[in-house]
């Protein structure tokens, strides 16, 4: 099963370290990602530029806007996100809370499953090209629990 893990920082907190203790943090970060990844837990990693630098889009009055800076009004903001491989989310939280970057208390991570669309996605290829030759379209999975996909 694969979680997707968002690691969330306080302002100013990173910033606010030594070379000397940043360096340290990162060393030990970049080694256990490397550990994670050499025993098949790490899918990916993707850190963030800092908030300033986002744009979030939503839609108003039947057309795209757009905001400066990111969406969520919070203290700590988005800094990075990662795709684990576990077993379970017990395993997930495992994997998680020996990271260095939240053992130096640079601000908590969010851990969520992440959906697996393949089935889904093939049986839309179906109905689709179902449509497009002109046969009925199959409405026997229309009633499933979908994710929130964006």
């Amino acid at each position: 099963m694969k979680y997707l893990c968002l690691g969330y920082l306080e302002p100013g907190k990173f910033e606010g370290m030594t070379d000397d203790e940043r360096n340290a943090v990162l060393d030990k970060c970049f080694e256990h990602n490397d550990h994670l990844r050499a025993n098949g837990h790490l899918v990916a990693e993707v850190p963030l530029q800092g908030p300033e630098t986002a744009v979030t889009l939503y839609w108003k009055s039947g057309k795209v806007a757009t905001t400066d800076g990111p969406y969520a009004e919070t203290k700590e903001q988005l800094g990075g996100l990662q795709i684990l491989e576990a077993r379970d989310l017990n395993h997930a939280i495992q994997l998680v809370s020996q990271l260095p970057g939240f053992q130096y208390g640079l601000g908590p991570i969010e851990i969520r499953p992440v959906v697996d669309l393949t089935e889904m996605i093939k049986q839309s290829e179906q109905r689709r090209r179902k449509l497009q030759t002109g046969g009925p379209a199959s409405a026997s999975h229309a009633a499933q629990s979908l994710p929130t996909v964006l």
